[in-house]
C-alpha cells in the first residue's frame, strides 16, 4: 500500500494568505504537483464545496479539509504548518496545522481506516503538541505514519467505541457494566465519513469519561459500521446523534430521549452535549426517537430558532413537491403540443371512448395528447397534498406524511390551494411531532405511528381546515389569485424585476429559493384563461438561467484576461449549466469575487425577469431551461430576455473587474508561489 504522506506533502510554517480558499487551493495543486490527482481544480472545487457544507476547523488550531475526490488517484494526506493561522470556522482561535485528506472516490475500507485513525489522533493534544514542535518534514511524516499505524487505523474501521474509565483515548475498552454510571449511546456521521465522524466520536468519548459516564458510538464512517449492540441501546438512557446525514437503521433507538446536533457540534461542544443527554434522560417531556424510528430531531436541532424550522419545512415540502409539478406540467405542455389547446374539454371522453385501434378523429397525435394532459393533470393534482405531506415530514418525520398527505387533499378540496397546503402540513407536522414525543407504554408504542398519531393528528389538522380555516384561506387564495390576475402592464413588469432580482442575488441560496419556491407553488394554478403563474415561472426560469451564462460569456469571450484560468474553466461549464436552468453555475465567481458579481447577477436577472413578464412568456415547465422549450411561449421572446439579462450582467462584471479596486483581503493567494516544502 503506498504512502499517504511524504516528505514533499509537507509544509513547514508556510505562509499560504490569510484566506482558506487559498491554503485549500494551494494543497489541492500540490497533491497534483506530487501525481496523485489528475486535475487540481477538479480536487479544489470537492475539497471546497465539502468546506462551505461544514467548517473543517476544530478546537486547538486545526483543521481537517478534506473530501473524496474522482481526481485523486491514491489516498494522500498533506500537511501544512501555517505562518500566519487561518480562520477554517473553528470555536476557538484560527488554525495554524492543516491536514488535507484527499481520497479516491472508490477508496478502499484499508486506506479509508487510516485517514480516519489520522482525523481521530488529532484530538490526541500529545500528538498535536508533537506536531507543532518537530524540526522537519521527516520528523512529521514519522509522526502521522505512527498514527496511522494498522493497529490504530482497526479502531477507525467503523467499530461501535465504547468510552469508559479505563479507556477513552482508544474506545477500546469494554462496557464497566457498573450500574451506578449512566449509560448512553451516540452515533456519529458526517457526510463524506473520513473526519468529522470518528473525531466527534472521540470528543464525547473523552466528554463522558470527564462526566464519569458509560458512553458506546457508533461511527457510520465511510469505512463501515459495527451497529451498537441491541442489548447496550437498551440498557442506556438517551441516545447522541451528532449527524450530518441521515442516521441508518433508527427504529433500533426508539423511544429513547434523544439529544440532536450537526456533526461539528460534537467536536467544538462535547461536553454540553453529554450533560444535555444527562438531562433528557430524566425528562418527561425531552424529544424522543419516535416508534417507527423516525425522530424528533428537528424540534431538537441545536441553534435553530422557530423562523429557521418553519423556512426548512416549507422548502424541504416544496423540494418534495416539485417532482410532481415538473412531471405533470411538462407532460400538459406536452398534451397541448399535441393535441391543441381545445384538449381540455375532450381529453377526458377521448380516454375512456378510444384507443390507440380506435382513434379519435384528430388521429394518433389528438389520442396521445389527451394521455398525456391527463396523466399530467393528476400529477399536478398531488401539488398540494405533496406539499402539506412534506411539510409534516419535515417536522415530524414519518408519522406526519398521512396527515400532512390528508391535510393537504382537505386544503384542496376546500378551495384553499397552495396557502391551505402550508397551514395544514404546518398543523399536521406539529400535531404528530406533539404526539411522538408522548410516553406510552412499551406494548403501545408500536401503535403510534401507525395509528394513533395518524388519526388524532390527521383528525386535528384537517378538522381545523374543515371547521374553521378553510373557508377564510380559500377567500385570500382567490384573492391573491385576483391580485395576480390583474397583473399587466407596470405593476406586472415590477413584479418580474423583483423576483429575477431575488433569482439573481444569492443563486440557489434562501432568497433564490423564496422566488422559486413561490413560483412553483402557484404553478398548479395556471390554466389557458389564467396564464399569470405559468407568466411568473417562466421570468423565475429565465432569471435564474443569467448568472451563469453571464459569466460563461463574460470569462469565455467579453474579457478572458480579466479572469484566472480557473475561472476561465468555470465559464465553460457554467454554459451549460445556465442553459440547464442550474443556478449555482455562477457560484465560484460570486464566491471569488462577491462584491461585484452579486450586484451585477442581480442586475440582470430583474432585467430579464421584467422583460419575461411584460411580453407575457409563459412556462408550464418548472425546470429543465431551454431543453423545455416546448413548455415555453412564445419560446424566441424567452431567448432574447434571457440574452438581454446575460449581456447585462456581463457587462456590469467587466466594467466593475477593469474600473474598480478589489480589496486585496479577499484575494485568493497564489499557489504558484507556495514552496513544495519549507
Amino acid at each position: 500500500m503506498s504512502q499517504l504522506i511524504t516528505t514533499d506533502l509537507v509544509l513547514l510554517d508556510a505562509d499560504l494568505g490569510t484566506d482558506r480558499a487559498g491554503v485549500i487551493r494551494a494543497l489541492t495543486k500540490l497533491v497534483a504537483e506530487q501525481g496523485r490527482a489528475t486535475d487540481a481544480e477538479s480536487l479544489f472545487d470537492d475539497a471546497w464545496a465539502r468546506e462551505q457544507k461544514t467548517d473543517t476547523g476544530v478546537p486547538g488550531g486545526i483543521a481537517i479539509p478534506h473530501c473524496r475526490s474522482e481526481a485523486v488517484t491514491e489516498p494522500t494526506l498533506v500537511m501544512a504548518r501555517l505562518n500566519p493561522a487561518v480562520d477554517f470556522g473553528s470555536t476557538d482561535a484560527p488554525a495554524d496545522l492543516i491536514f488535507l485528506i484527499a481520497a479516491p472516490a472508490g477508496a478502499d475500507k484499508e486506506h479509508l481506516a487510516l485517514l480516519s485513525a489520522l482525523a481521530r489522533s488529532l484530538v490526541n493534544p500529545e500528538f498535536v503538541d508533537s506536531l507543532r514542535s518537530a524540526g522537519s518534514r521527516e520528523e512529521i511524516v514519522a509522526l502521522v505514519e505512527q498514527a496511522t499505524a494498522p493497529e490504530d487505523a482497526a479502531l477507525a474501521a467503523g467499530a461501535a467505541t465504547t468510552a469508559t474509565a479505563a479507556s477513552a483515548a482508544t474506545h477500546a475498552a469494554p462496557a464497566t457494566g457498573d450500574a451506578t454510571r449512566p449509560v448512553l449511546v451516540a452515533v456519529t456521521a458526517c457526510p463524506t465519513g473520513i473526519a468529522h465522524t470518528y473525531m466527534a466520536a472521540d470528543s464525547l468519548a473523552a466528554a463522558a469519561e470527564r462526566a464519569g459516564v458509560e458512553l458506546h458510538v457508533e461511527t457510520q464512517g465511510s469505512s463501515g459500521a459495527t451497529p451498537i449492540d441491541p442489548a447496550v441501546i437498551a440498557a442506556a438512557s438517551a441516545v447522541i446523534f451528532a449527524v450530518d446525514v441521515d442516521v441508518r437503521d433508527k427504529g433500533r433507538f426508539a423511544g429513547k430521549a434523544l439529544i440532536q446536533s450537526p456533526v461539528k457540534r460534537g467536536i467544538d461542544a462535547p461536553d454540553e452535549m453529554i450533560a444535555e443527554a444527562l438531562a433528557a434522560a430524566s425528562d418527561p417531556n425531552a424529544a424522543r426517537v419516535a416508534g417507527d424510528g423516525a425522530s424528533t430531531e428537528s424540534s431538537n436541532t441545536k441553534d435553530e430558532h422557530f423562523g429557521q424550522t418553519v423556512k426548512r419545512a416549507l422548502l424541504t415540502g416544496v423540494s418534495y413537491m416539485i417532482p410532481f409539478v415538473a412531471g405533470g406540467g411538462l407532460l400538459i405542455a406536452l398534451g397541448f403540443l399535441l393535441g391543441g389547446y381545445l384538449i381540455t374539454d375532450t381529453a377526458s371522453d377521448i380516454i375512456v371512448q378510444n384507443s390507440l385501434w380506435n382513434l379519435p378523429d384528430g388521429g394518433v397525435a389528438a389520442y396521445l395528447g389527451a394521455a398525456a394532459f391527463k396523466i399530467g393533470a393528476a400529477s399536478m393534482g398531488f401539488l398540494v397534498p405533496a406539499l402539506a405531506g412534506y411539510i409534516a415530514y419535515a417536522i415530524a418525520d414519518r408519522p406526519g406524511i398521512a396527515p400532512g398527505f390528508t391535510a393537504g387533499a382537505i386544503a384542496g378540496l376546500m378551495g384553499a390551494g397552495f396557502l391551505g397546503g402550508i397551514v395544514g402540513g404546518l398543523l399536521a407536522g406539529v400535531a404528530a411531532h406533539w404526539l411522538a414525543q408522548r410516553k406510552t407504554p412499551a406494548w403501545f408504542r408500536g401503535l403510534m405511528p401507525v395509528v394513533v398519531i395518524p388519526l388524532l393528528a390527521s383528525i386535528f389538522a384537517s378538522g381545523l381546515m374543515v371547521l374553521i380555516l378553510g373557508g377564510p384561506i380559500a377567500s385570500l387564495t382567490v384573492a391573491l389569485n385576483n391580485f395576480l390576475n390583474g397583473l399587466n402592464g407596470a405593476s406586472a413588469i415590477v413584479l418580474g424585476l423583483i423576483l429575477g432580482a431575488m433569482m439573481g442575488f444569492d443563486l440557489g441560496g434562501p432568497v433564490n429559493k423564496v422566488a422559486y419556491s413561490f413560483a412553483v407553488a402557484g404553478l398548479g394554478a395556471g390554466a389557458i384563461d389564467n396564464q399569470t403563474p405559468w407568466m411568473i415561472m417562466a421570468a423565475v426560469m429565465a432569471s435564474g438561467m443569467v448568472a451563469p451564462l453571464a459569466m460563461a460569456l463574460a470569462s469565455t469571450v467579453l474579457a478572458r484576461r480579466l479572469f484566472s484560468p480557473i475561472e476561465k474553466e468555470n465559464g465553460k461549464a457554467a454554459w451549460l449549466l445556465g442553459a440547464s436552468f442550474i443556478s449555482e453555475g455562477a457560484i465560484p465567481f460570486a464566491a471569488a469575487d462577491p462584491l461585484r458579481v452579486i450586484p451585477a447577477s442581480a442586475i440582470g436577472s430583474a432585467v430579464t425577469g421584467g422583460i419575461i413578464m411584460a411580453a407575457g412568456v409563459t412556462s408550464q415547465a418548472p425546470h429543465g431551461g431551454i431543453f423545455v422549450f416546448f413548455a415555453i411561449n412564445p419560446f424566441p421572446m424567452f431567448l432574447l430576455a434571457i440574452a438581454a439579462g446575460t449581456l447585462v450582467t456581463a457587462l456590469i462584471v467587466v466594467v466593475l473587474k477593469r474600473f474598480t479596486r478589489r480589496n486585496a483581503g479577499i484575494e485568493v493567494p497564489d499557489a504558484a508561489k507556495v514552496p513544495v516544502a519549507a
